[in-house]
C-alpha cells in the first residue's frame, strides 16, 4: 500500500475537471466529518439492535460474535478495494459514476439501481428498526401491546418526520449528522456499562461465544449459521456515503478513501462491544428470543423498567439520526440518477422546490420504504426480508466498480490512496465475499417456507432489475453523465454537509 500525498484544494479542482466535472460545491469538510457521515450510516446501534433478535434464533451467541468479526473483516477488504477505486475517482455521482467510467454506460446504468434498490431497503429497515423500538417504549411506558399494526404505524410516522426534515430543514439535518457520531459512540459505551455494573450475574465467556441456538426449522447448523450473517452483513452497509460526499471534502483523493475504511473498522470494534455487552447481560435466553424487542427485554431484565426507558431512548434516537440520513441519501441519489435520465419520470423527481430541496425525490424515498415494509402485517421474517434488500442492493453496487477495476488490471490509473501490489488480491477476496454475501441473503431463512416466511427479497432484485432492463431498452440512449452544469444540484449537495 502506498502512502497518500496530501494534495491542494487547486489539484483537487483540477483533478474534478479531469473527471468531467465542473467543481461548484465548497470543499468545506475535513476528514473526520467524511468518515462520520459514513459511520451514522452504518449505525452499529440501528443494526446489531434491530436484527438482534434475528441473531439470536439464527446460531445465537456463537454465530452472532464469531459471524460479526468475520463479516466486519470481509466487508474491510470491500471498503478497502473500494476505497482505492474512489481515491481515482472522487466525484458526489459515486458507484454508478464509477461503474461508467471504468466499464460503460450499462454497468453505470445496472450500479446505479442497484444502488437505488439497497438505499431504499436501507431507509426501510432503519425505520422500521426504529418504529419497533419505539413501540417497545410505549410498551413499558404506557402497557401499549407492540402488534403488528401499531409498529407499522409508528414506521409511517417516522417516515413522515423524517420526510419533513428533509423537505423543511435540510440545515436540521445536517446538524444531527455532525451530532450522530458522537452519539452512537457515547452511546455504545453507555449501553455497556450499564449492562456491566448494574445487573448482578452476567453469562460467561465460554457461553458468549461458542453457545448455539437454531430456532429456524432447518435442521443444518451449516445452513443456520450461513443465514445468521445477515446481522453483520445488513449492518455493514452505508460507507460509500463518503464517496459521495467527495465533492465537499479537502483532500478527498486521501480523506473520502481513509473515510470509507476508517468507518468499517471503527463500526467492526464498537458492534464487537456492543454485541458483546448485551449477550453477556442476558438473563433468560427464553423470554428474550421470544420477545417483540428482545434488546428491550434485556434491558428491563438487567436494569429494570427505569434504566430499560432510558437505553432505549439512547438506542431510538441512534436510529432516528441514522433514518434521517438515510433518507437524505436516498432522496439526492434519486435526484441525480433522474438529472442523469435513468428512472421513470424522471422529469418529476429532479424537481427542485423554491428552496432548492428535491421534494418529490423525498417523497418517493419514503413511500417506496413504506412498501416494502407493507409485509410485515402479516409475515413473521417481513424485517429480515427487508434489511435482505438493503443487502442485495448495496453491496453488489459496491463490488461492480472492484470487480471493473480488476477487469482494467494495468490500464487503471489509482490514486494517491492505492493498494499497490496488494489491489488485486484484496480485490478477489472482496469480489468472492460479495458472491457469498448475495447469494446469503436470498435463501429461505424459516422452515417450512410458506407465505408467511417466505423471503421475498431474491424477488424484489429480480423486478428491479426486469424493470432497469425494460426501462433500459426504452430510455436507456437519455442516460449520460454530464458535466455538472446544474446549480440546484450544487445547491442541494451543499445543504448536506
Amino acid at each position: 500500500m502506498s502512502w497518500p500525498q496530501r494534495t491542494t484544494p487547486t489539484h483537487e479542482d483540477e483533478h474534478l475537471r479531469s473527471l468531467g466535472y465542473e467543481p461548484e460545491l465548497v470543499r468545506r469538510m475535513g476528514g473526520f466529518g467524511n468518515f462520520a457521515v459514513s459511520f451514522s450510516v452504518i449505525s452499529v446501534l440501528s443494526g446489531c439492535m434491530t436484527l438482534f433478535g434475528f441473531g439470536l434464533v439464527t446460531g445465537g451467541p456463537a454465530v452472532m460474535m464469531w459471524g460479526w468479526v468475520g463479516v466486519g473483516l470481509a466487508v474491510l477488504l470491500v471498503g478497502m478495494a473500494l476505497a482505492e477505486v474512489t481515491s481515482a475517482y472522487p466525484t458526489s455521482g459515486g458507484l454508478y459514476y464509477m461503474a461508467q467510467r471504468l466499464g460503460g454506460p450499462r454497468w453505470g446504468w445496472t450500479t446505479g439501481w442497484l444502488n437505488l434498490l439497497g438505499l431504499l431497503g436501507g431507509i426501510a429497515g432503519i425505520d422500521y428498526g426504529a418504529a419497533s423500538f419505539i413501540a417497545a417504549f410505549a410498551g413499558l411506558q404506557w402497557g401499549v401491546a407492540p402488534t403488528p399494526g401499531l409498529i407499522l404505524a409508528i414506521f409511517a410516522g417516522v417516515l413522515v418526520l423524517h420526510a419533513l426534515l428533509n423537505v423543511v430543514g435540510v440545515r436540521i439535518v445536517s446538524l444531527l449528522n455532525s451530532i450522530s457520531v458522537w452519539w452512537h459512540l457515547l452511546g455504545v459505551a453507555v449501553i455497556v456499562g450499564v449492562l456491566t455494573i448494574v445487573p448482578s450475574q452476567h453469562q460467561s465467556l465460554s457461553w458468549v461465544f461458542t453457545h448455539f441456538e437454531n430456532g429456524t426449522g432447518w435442521t443444518s447448523p451449516v445452513y443456520v449459521s450461513a443465514i445468521g450473517l445477515l446481522l453483520g452483513g445488513y449492518t455493514f452497509c452505508g460507507y460509500d456515503a463518503s464517496a459521495h460526499l467527495s465533492e465537499e471534502t479537502k483532500d478527498a483523493r486521501v480523506a473520502a478513501p481513509r473515510g470509507i475504511v476508517r468507518s468499517i473498522w471503527v463500526s467492526l470494534l464498537a458492534g464487537t462491544v456492543l454485541l458483546g455487552g448485551l449477550l453477556f447481560a442476558v438473563q433468560d435466553y427464553a423470554s428474550t428470543s421470544a420477545a417483540t424487542v428482545p434488546p428491550a427485554q434485556i434491558f428491563l431484565d438487567a436494569v429494570g423498567t427505569t434504566g430499560a426507558k432510558l437505553l432505549l431512548l439512547v438506542v431510538i434516537g441512534a436510529q432516528l439520526f441514522c433514518g434521517s440520513a438515510e433518507t437524505t441519501a436516498a432522496s439526492r441519489m434519486i435526484y441525480a440518477f433522474s438529472r442523469d435520465g435513468a428512472l421513470p419520470g424522471s422529469a418529476t423527481w429532479r424537481r427542485v422546490s423554491a428552496s432548492r430541496v428535491p421534494v418529490p425525490a423525498v417523497w418517493l424515498a419514503v413511500s417506496v420504504a413504506f412498501v416494502l415494509a407493507v409485509p410485515s402485517l402479516w409475515s413473521p421474517v417481513a424485517y429480515g426480508a427487508v434489511t435482505a434488500v438493503n443487502v442485495i442492493g448495496m453491496t453488489p453496487s459496491y463490488i461492480v466498480p472492484v470487480y471493473l477495476r480488476l477487469r482494467q488490471g494495468d490500464r487503471f490509473v489509482p490514486g494517491p490512496w492505492s493498494l499497490g501490489r496488494w489491489s488485486r488480491p484484496i480485490g478477489v477476496a472482496a469480489v468472492g465475499w460479495v458472491v457469498v454475501l448475495t447469494a446469503l441473503v436470498c435463501l429461505p431463512q424459516r422452515a417450512p417456507v410458506t407465505i408467511e416466511t417466505f423471503n421475498y427479497a431474491p424477488v424484489t432484485l429480480a423486478v428491479v432489475l426486469a424493470l432497469a432492463w425494460v426501462w433500459w431498452r426504452m430510455a436507456g440512449d437519455k442516460f449520460s453523465v454530464p458535466v455538472v452544469d446544474d446549480p440546484h444540484l450544487a445547491r442541494i449537495e451543499a445543504q448536506i454537509v
